[in-house]
């Protein structure tokens, strides 16, 4: 027998006959003998309606109170998943962070899991109970209500499936991950197996099937993942696997293209090319959690000086701008919006400068403008014009042959 955590987003329990669907695949799933423990996120819309009416007292993300509104979204959504299993006649119990626990660190809204205890769901598996978790929650070690920001229930599925020593299925409205974004780019194709560093690298470029830090986590404890549809009947999903890199039959030049709109470059204009001014300025952001990529540093025209370039989010462009204001004495900040992250993923781009080629080319035979680059191992980013992003995307999907995977 085989055990299975199993989540299911906002989509997958929006609605009573949703939570009753997802239900009937978790029945179906412990039919085949599977130990399965749920894991489920708030109804579609209900974290931002929360928000909203934390919004309107002034509150917002960070705010102890808020966290508190938030974590009752899920509390509602575990409780309906219980009910709809034993519908079903199946036995099943609600869990809320604080009753595991599971323990957190870090600020209201973007905490971490810091620790887990799985003993009262061991006992629940013990006794033919299906534990059914809100996800997305957890406490302090002094008892404070924290939620783990966007996504957050990606993460507690790893983590709850590192625990129980269990696979975990992560149940979407899509039928696993694709080459690219299938809205955009109609000859997307679903991928069978993905490793952990290319589902990482696109899902922290723009695609949303998963969390970043849940596959992070995943990847760092040896847990195997799923990505499947809920909007399918059961044993209809295909999905895909996300596996080590080492449990790839075929590695692939070029896996996907992701895209992120809504960027915002900032450039920092006459600072120090001393490394402690760099140094300060990143600290500054990380201090105001502001997520940054794509860091280029340059060169400028007087003596010792550098410009040092950067995008983010464009939701964190004020925030941004005010946390390096007050650090950056004497230097110039200036900003660009209206940008977009187009990026492209694969195992197979290690030391192959051949698909920077590709990327600068077909971007070119576009009249696409590259604003700035940046490289990992397996990624490479342009920032272009947001207007840009579609044919951008499936030019590269195209180039890269991505629609005969």
């Amino acid at each position: 027998m085989t055990r299975v955590v199993a989540k299911f987003g906002g989509t997958s329990v929006g609605t009573i006959e949703r939570i009753r669907h997802a239900a009937g695949l978790v029945a179906d799933a412990a039919a085949r003998g599977d130990i399965m423990t749920v894991v489920v996120s708030a109804m579609a819309g209900e974290t931002d309606r929360i928000l909203a009416l934390a919004d309107a007292f002034g509150s917002g993300l960070g705010d102890r109170e808020t966290d508190v509104a938030l974590a009752a979204g899920e509390q509602v959504s575990s409780a309906l998943m219980a009910l709809a299993l034993r519908e079903r006649g199946l036995k099943a119990q609600s869990f809320l962070g604080w009753q595991l626990p599971v323990i957190t660190d870090g600020p209201p809204g973007a905490s971490r899991i810091a620790g887990m205890d799985a003993t009262v769901l061991e006992a629940a598996i013990g006794e033919g109970i299906i534990p059914v978790v809100a996800g997305f929650q957890g406490i302090t070690e002094t008892g404070e209500v924290r939620t783990l920001g966007r996504g957050g229930t990606d993460l507690s599925a790893a983590a709850l499936a590192a625990a129980l020593d269990a696979r975990c299925d992560i149940y979407t409205d899509v039928d696993g991950v694709y080459t690219t974004d299938p809205r955009i780019e109609p000859a997307a194709r679903r991928i069978d197996a993905i490793s952990h560093d290319e589902m990482l690298e696109l899902a922290a470029q723009g695609a949303k099937v998963l969390q970043p830090r849940s596959v992070e986590f995943a990847k760092a404890r040896g847990v195997p993942m799923r990505v499947l549809s809920s909007f399918l009947e059961a044993g209809a999903s295909q999905g895909t696997d996300v596996v080590a890199e080492t449990d790839i039959a075929e590695r692939r030049l070029v896996s996907g293209v992701a895209y992120a709109r809504d960027q915002a470059r900032i450039a920092l204009h006459g600072a120090s090319n001393r490394s402690d001014m760099a140094a300060r300025c990143f600290a500054r952001l990380a201090e105001a959690e502001i997520g940054v990529d794509m860091i280029v540093q340059a060169h400028a025209r007087q003596p010792g000086t550098v410009t040092i370039e950067f995008s983010v989010a464009h939701r964190d462009l004020d925030r941004a701008h005010a946390a390096l204001e007050d650090a950056m004495t004497g230097v110039r900040i200036s900003a660009e919006t209206g940008l977009a992250k187009v990026s492209v993923v694969g195992a197979g781009l290690r030391q192959r400068a051949d698909v920077a080629r590709s990327l600068f080319a077909v971007l070119g035979e576009q009249d696409i403008a590259v604003k700035v680059l940046a490289t990992s191992e397996i990624k490479i980013s342009a920032l272009i014009e947001n207007d840009a992003v579609e044919r951008a995307v499936r030019a590269l999907h195209a180039a890269y042959g991505l629609d005969q995977v």
